[in-house]
Protein backbone atom coordinates (compact mmCIF):
# COMPACT_ATOMS: atom_id res chain seq x y z
CA UNK A 1 0.00 0.00 0.00
CA UNK A 2 2.48 2.36 0.64
CA UNK A 3 4.24 1.72 -2.68
CA UNK A 4 1.06 2.80 -3.94
CA UNK A 5 0.64 5.96 -2.65
CA UNK A 6 4.37 6.27 -3.38
CA UNK A 7 3.16 5.91 -7.35
CA UNK A 8 0.15 7.46 -7.20
CA UNK A 9 2.09 10.97 -5.73
CA UNK A 10 4.58 10.46 -8.68
CA UNK A 11 1.59 9.99 -11.06
CA UNK A 12 -0.16 13.63 -9.84
CA UNK A 13 3.64 15.24 -9.93
CA UNK A 14 3.75 14.05 -13.41
CA UNK A 15 0.06 15.27 -14.38
CA UNK A 16 -1.39 12.13 -15.13
CA UNK A 17 -3.54 12.26 -12.36
CA UNK A 18 -5.50 15.39 -11.45
CA UNK A 19 -4.71 16.30 -7.98
CA UNK A 20 -7.82 16.92 -6.17
CA UNK A 21 -8.98 13.08 -7.03
CA UNK A 22 -5.25 11.79 -6.35
CA UNK A 23 -5.03 13.54 -2.88
CA UNK A 24 -8.40 12.18 -2.20
CA UNK A 25 -7.15 8.63 -3.07
CA UNK A 26 -4.13 8.81 -1.37
CA UNK A 27 -6.20 9.99 1.84
CA UNK A 28 -8.25 7.14 1.35
CA UNK A 29 -5.44 4.30 0.99
CA UNK A 30 -3.81 5.90 4.04
CA UNK A 31 -7.44 5.20 5.94
CA UNK A 32 -6.84 1.84 4.94
CA UNK A 33 -3.84 1.23 5.57
CA UNK A 34 -3.97 2.98 8.86
CA UNK A 35 -6.85 0.46 9.61
CA UNK A 36 -4.69 -2.61 8.62
CA UNK A 37 -2.25 -1.50 11.06
CA UNK A 38 -4.55 -1.49 13.84
CA UNK A 39 -6.02 -4.93 13.62
CA UNK A 40 -2.31 -5.92 12.74
CA UNK A 41 -1.09 -5.23 16.33
CA UNK A 42 -5.15 -6.13 17.80
CA UNK A 43 -4.13 -9.66 16.67
CA UNK A 44 -0.26 -9.38 17.82
CA UNK A 45 -1.40 -8.77 21.07
CA UNK A 46 -4.21 -11.14 21.66
CA UNK A 47 -1.74 -13.67 20.67
CA UNK A 48 1.03 -12.24 22.94
CA UNK A 49 -1.72 -12.29 26.13
CA UNK A 50 -2.48 -15.90 25.07
CA UNK A 51 0.87 -16.66 25.08
CA UNK A 52 1.19 -14.92 28.70
CA UNK A 53 -2.06 -17.00 30.27
CA UNK A 54 -0.74 -20.10 28.86
CA UNK A 55 2.84 -19.92 30.48
CA UNK A 56 0.98 -19.30 33.26
CA UNK A 57 -0.89 -22.00 33.01
CA UNK A 58 1.67 -24.50 32.07
CA UNK A 59 3.70 -23.21 35.06
CA UNK A 60 0.93 -23.81 37.58
CA UNK A 61 0.34 -27.14 35.95
CA UNK A 62 4.15 -28.25 36.57
CA UNK A 63 3.95 -27.06 40.45
CA UNK A 64 0.91 -28.97 41.59
CA UNK A 65 2.36 -31.80 39.45
CA UNK A 66 5.19 -31.52 41.67
CA UNK A 67 3.76 -31.20 44.80
CA UNK A 68 1.33 -33.82 44.73
CA UNK A 69 4.04 -35.96 43.12
CA UNK A 70 3.64 -39.54 44.22
CA UNK A 71 0.48 -39.05 46.15
CA UNK A 72 -2.58 -40.94 45.43
CA UNK A 73 -3.94 -37.62 43.82
CA UNK A 74 -1.46 -37.26 41.21
CA UNK A 75 -3.24 -39.33 38.47
CA UNK A 76 -6.27 -37.72 38.49
CA UNK A 77 -4.71 -34.24 38.99
CA UNK A 78 -2.80 -35.10 35.64
CA UNK A 79 -6.05 -36.16 34.03
CA UNK A 80 -7.51 -32.59 35.23
CA UNK A 81 -4.71 -30.93 34.48
CA UNK A 82 -4.16 -31.84 30.92
CA UNK A 83 -8.60 -31.48 30.14
CA UNK A 84 -8.11 -27.49 31.68
CA UNK A 85 -4.66 -27.27 29.36
CA UNK A 86 -6.77 -29.01 25.82
CA UNK A 87 -9.55 -26.36 26.62
CA UNK A 88 -7.24 -23.40 27.28
CA UNK A 89 -5.85 -24.41 24.22
CA UNK A 90 -9.12 -23.70 22.38
CA UNK A 91 -9.92 -20.59 23.93
CA UNK A 92 -9.48 -17.68 21.60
Amino acid sequence: MQEDIRKLRLDIESGLVKRDAGVARIAAIQRELRGHIDQIEKFTSSRDRKGLVMAGADRAIRELMFIFKDDPIESPLEEASMAVWSRMQLEE
